[in-house]
Parts: C-alpha cells; sequence; structure tokens
C-alpha cells in the first residue's frame, strides 16, 4: 500500500487546495472538511490502488477517493506503460462503463487522456457490461482495456479496471507496473485532447451496434440446447429478471430471447439505469433483499426462476422454488455446481466432453463443483481470489493446449463458460442457467430437485461467508493485526476439531502467487479462510463443511462460525 505518513497528511490536503491544476468545486469541497482531521486523513492518508478489483473507492475529493483526478492519473499512468512496452508499435484500448454516478464523465476523460498521449480508443456510447469490455478488447485486438465500475458496492463508490490485451483485469506484476508508473507522474503531467481533437485524429472511435451484436451472438453461442425452447416450453416456462439499476437489462434479454425463452419478465421498478440503486440497499444479486420486488413479481406470474444481475453485470443470482413451492436464493457455490453438472453431463451425453477438460475455481469455493466436475472426468484447478486468476489460467490454456477450458467460477457470483472473454460474466451465466432449468423442467424436474440429487450423491456441502468492515486507516491497521495474530498464533484445533493443515499463502503456496490469506483444513474435513478485501475495507472470513446430511452440515457450520469469529470480533 502506498500509505503516507502521518505528519504529511496535512500537507498533501493542503497542496490539493492551492494547485492551480484543481478546479474550483473540487477545492470548495475541500474546505468544506477544514478542521476534520478524521476526515482529511482518510482522504489523504494513501493513493488509491490497485487491488483484485482495480482501482475502487468512494468517490469525492481526495488522493484516497475517486475523482477525474485520480481517473486522470490513473490513465496516464496506464499510458505510459503501454507505451513503454508498445515496442514502437501503436496501442489501442477500449472503454466501457457500469450506471454509477460520474462513469461515463469519468470514461469519457480516460478516452481523452489516452488520446492526449496518442493512443487510439474505443469507447461505448452508453453503459455495457463489463464481461463485453473483456470481449472487445479480444475482438478489436487492443492492446488493452477500461471499465469504469464498482461491481455492487454502495453508491458512494466508483472504480477503474485495467485490462491486458488478453481480455483479463492485470495481474499483479502488470498491476505493479501500472501503479509505479502511475506514483511517478504529477497532476500537471496529465495529457489531455478535447473530444473535438481526439474525434477529429482518429484517436476516439464510437463502438455502438455492430459490436453489441457480436458480443450477444458470441454468448448465445454457448448455449447448450437451442432447440429446447423452440417449442411450447420456450413458452410456458417463465423467468422474472432484475437488472438492479444496472447494465445487464438488454444484453440478458438479448441472450434469453435468442435461445427462446418467451416468458421473461422484467422487475420494472429496477429496469433503468440508476447510479442511486434507489429500490435496494445495496445492488449485490448475493443478498435476498435485492430480489425483494423480483420475488414478489414471480409469485404473481408463477415464474419458475429469478435472476438478477449487480451494476456491471459481472454477477448473477438465481433464485428457484424449493419443494414447499416458496423462492430460495441459490448460493454463488449452489449456482455453480449446478451449471458445472448441466455442462458437462450434456458434453458427456453427446460425445463432447474433451479428455483434457478442466474446471476452474478459487480456494474459497466450494469443493462441491470440484468433485462433480472430477465424476465427470475433468481436472480441477484452484487459484487465488479474484477472477483475473481464473483468466489467467484460460490465457495459459490458449497458449499451451494442454488443457480445454469448461468452466471457471468463484463462490461470489462470479462465472464463465467459453473463452470469449477473460473475465466473469453474467450474461452467460444468466443464460445457461436458466436453460439448465427449463432443460430440467422438461424432464419434470426443478433446479432444487437437482441440486438434493447432487447433494445426495457427493455430500451437503455448505459454505457461509462473514465481513466485518473496518474503514480508514484505523481500520487497515486492524485488520493487519488480525491477521498477524492468527499467522503467529495458529489454532491447534477449532471446537475440539484438529486442525490437520495450516496453509499461509504470503509466500506463495501451491504454484499460486503470494497473497495474504490463510486457510485452515480440519480432520473432519471443514474449513475457514480469512482474508483482507483487496477492493473494501473489510476482512473476510470463508467457511466450509461436508457433512451427511443438511441438518448436520448446517449445525456444523453454526459451530465453526461461532468459534471462529469470536477470536476475530475479539480483535477488533
Amino acid at each position: 500500500m502506498n500509505q503516507i505518513a502521518s505528519e504529511t497528511i496535512q500537507s498533501r490536503y493542503e497542496a490539493w487546495l492551492n494547485d492551480p491544476m484543481i478546479d474550483e468545486a473540487t477545492k470548495s469541497e475541500l474546505r468544506g472538511i477544514a478542521g476534520q482531521e478524521k476526515e482529511i486523513t482518510d482522504r489523504f492518508y494513501r493513493d488509491l490502488e490497485f487491488g483484485t478489483g482495480g482501482l475502487r473507492g468512494v468517490m469525492g475529493a481526495g488522493t484516497n477517493r475517486m475523482n477525474a483526478y485520480t481517473v486522470g492519473k490513473a490513465t496516464q499512468g496506464l499510458a505510459n506503460w503501454l507505451l513503454a512496452r508498445a515496442g514502437g508499435s501503436a496501442p489501442s484500448v477500449v472503454i466501457a462503463h457500469d450506471s454509477r454516478n460520474n462513469s461515463p464523465e469519468f470514461a469519457l476523460d480516460s478516452a481523452l487522456v489516452l488520446a492526449g498521449n496518442g493512443i487510439k480508443t474505443y469507447l461505448f456510447r452508453g453503459l455495457r457490461p463489463t464481461p463485453q469490455l473483456s470481449f472487445a478488447v479480444r475482438e478489436l485486438g487492443c492492446s488493452s482495456g477500461i471499465v469504469i465500475t464498482a461491481s455492487h458496492n454502495p453508491p458512494e463508490y466508483n472504480g477503474y479496471k485495467a485490462y491486458g490485451a488478453d481480455g483479463c483485469q492485470l495481474i499483479p506484476e502488470d498491476a505493479e507496473q501500472v501503479i509505479a508508473a502511475i506514483g511517478a507522474i504529477s497532476f500537471d503531467a496529465i495529457k489531455r485532447l478535447t473530444q473535438e481533437e481526439a474525434e477529429a485524429q482518429g484517436l476516439l472511435v464510437w463502438l455502438g451496434e455492430e459490436a453489441d451484436r457480436q458480443y450477444i451472438d458470441t454468448v448465445i453461442g454457448e448455449s447448450l440446447n437451442k432447440e429446447l425452447l423452440q417449442g411450447e416450453l420456450g413458452e410456458s416456462f417463465g423467468v422474472v429478471f432484475t437488472p438492479l439499476h444496472g447494465t445487464g437489462n438488454i444484453p440478458v434479454r438479448e441472450a434469453l430471447k435468442g435461445i427462446g425463452f418467451r416468458n421473461v419478465h422484467i422487475v420494472k421498478e429496477q429496469e433503468q439505469p440508476d447510479g442511486y440503486f434507489s429500490t435496494v440497499k445495496s445492488p449485490n444479486p448475493e443478498e435476498r433483499e435485492a430480489f425483494e420486488l423480483a420475488i414478489q413479481m414471480a409469485k404473481e406470474v408463477n415464474a419458475d426462476i429469478i435472476i438478477g444481475t449487480d451494476p456491471d453485470a459481472d454477477r448473477m443470482g438465481a433464485v428457484v422454488k424449493d419443494n414447499k413451492g416458496d423462492y430460495v436464493v441459490l448460493s454463488g457455490n449452489q449456482s455453480g455446481a449446478l451449471m458445472v453438472h448441466y455442462k458437462l453431463s450434456v458434453l458427456k451425453e453427446r460425445g463432447l466432453l474433451p479428455a483434457n477438460g478442466v474446471v476452474v475455481k478459487t480456494i474459497v469455493t466450494s469443493e462441491m463443483g470440484a468433485d462433480i466436475a472430477r465424476a465427470y472426468g475433468a481436472e480441477v484447478e484452484n487459484t487465488l481470489t479474484g477472477f483475473k486468476y481464473i483468466g489467467e489460467k484460460m490465457t495459459g490454456y490458449e497458449k499451451t493446449g494442454e488443457r480445454s477450458f469448461l468452466f471457471g467460477y468463484e463462490e461470489s457470483y462470479g462465472y464463465l463458460t467459453g473463452t470469449y472473454a477473460r473475465d466473469k460474466d453474467a450474461i452467460v451465466a444468466a443464460m445457461i442457467i436458466c436453460e439448465a432449468a427449463a432443460y430440467y423442467s422438461s424432464k419434470g424436474k426443478t433446479l432444487y430437485d437437482v441440486l438434493g440429487e447432487l447433494y445426495g450423491t457427493f455430500g451437503y456441502y455448505l459454505e457461509g461467508l462473514e465481513s466485518r468492515t473496518l474503514k480508514g486507516l484505523d481500520g487497515v491497521q486492524k485488520i493487519g493485526a488480525i491477521m498477524n495474530d492468527w499467522r503467529k498464533n495458529p489454532p491447534a484445533e477449532i471446537g475440539g476439531v484438529k486442525i490437520a493443515k495450516a496453509l499461509d499463502y504470503s509466500g506463495g503456496l501451491d504454484g499460486l502467487r503470494p497473497e495474504n490469506v490463510l486457510k485452515y483444513m480440519l480432520e473432519d474435513g471443514s474449513w475457514f479462510c480469512l482474508r483482507p478485501s483487496g477492493t473494501e475495507p473489510k476482512i473476510k472470513v470463508y467457511f466450509g463443511v461436508k457433512k451427511d446430511s443438511s441438518e448436520a452440515a448446517a449445525a456444523a457450520l453454526n459451530a465453526l462460525r461461532a468459534t471462529v469469529m469470536s477470536r476475530v470480533d475479539g480483535a477488533v
């Protein structure tokens, strides 16, 4: 972390107030916090930097905020990095943005900074999903990509993700070089063209319907049962969809329509883009609260499945009926396991399952999907948390041909099938899980039924997640202290169950990069993992158990969670 010593924080604050490059509105905002030491510290104690999801922070004035200056500086650093490694060739970049406040402005400003450096930039005219950006980088043969988004964070946040030429978010080695490039420049070193200049010089090119059609057609091409919904089933099978005020509205509808779904209902209150996400506490399809309006509509129309996408449409949540007819939200692990099972079973049935097929997941994702994949003869590889690591694996397979990528997913509702992109894609995930639900419906089953069958075959897996938000400099220090405490004083047992293995990824482990993550494997097959978030001021604690019944799994998870969190909360 590029953290600033406390004695220089005030001087950084005053420098912004006195800098002629800073506009008057920003200075006025900063004058409004004069004398508020804690607020000034939080805004200036560090520079925003790339974590697992790139640059992300609260919007406002300051070095630790998302604003035109930090975005411009980040883009200038990216431009310098691209030009330094171009080797005489002309780099190019494609940019997309989501529905958040200031996202269009940050996207255009980034394009104009790139143009100021002579870098040709393709920019979508309106909001587009993050996975479409990844696809466009590859399709257009660009050197890099940028998407302005803060995923499912609260409304006050925005962010900036940078991508490499393979369409994957920058891996740590490249991100560190970009961070160094950003740190070496000042605001007055940022080069910009006006929009008119950039367009006239051919350095700003606008993307529209043709690019959209290429992406949607590619997603539709991942369907496994295109003929399934052409008849009566396409009319009778009911889907309720909420884009949660984000970018998923049009592409999800287009993908579902493209494979034959004709009974799709949109939650009108959440259909249009809204940077305040005014109908939800959080635009996060991981949470049942986000589906309240969708569940209400589903009951009215008797829908078979509900799907929701987050603001930049890289995460997808699904809600299905249980045996009592009630709507239940599937976890990311459950949805992932169901889609792995569906895809691999169809491929195997048709004799299309490759001998070198591989499913990729993260170290905090359930082992259920992995066990299912192995049962079909597929390999399973683990990565660190962050879909860029899955994307990196995919690029490696593409280069060597040693593996055929089948499916990648993480517990936090991110999935990808197909090799057209290198980031999680809620559009293709929504299409595949609806298709799977319709497929099983044609056989007299619900996804809930299929999940029960999988539990009966592979065991009752149950996972949990606890997060503790610790904001500001004090929070950073507390998170560090918690990790150090567990690292230096590892437990010998948890709840009377011995620790079988303690995994510290800080020095690199199992061929993975060094990462500040601790994972503990218990003798009964349970596990838990501590990890500071790379995008939010949180420490996250993941849990997983496997038992012979749902009741036993629930009891074991509750006991494990209570014991571990008592120690974590005691340190907080």
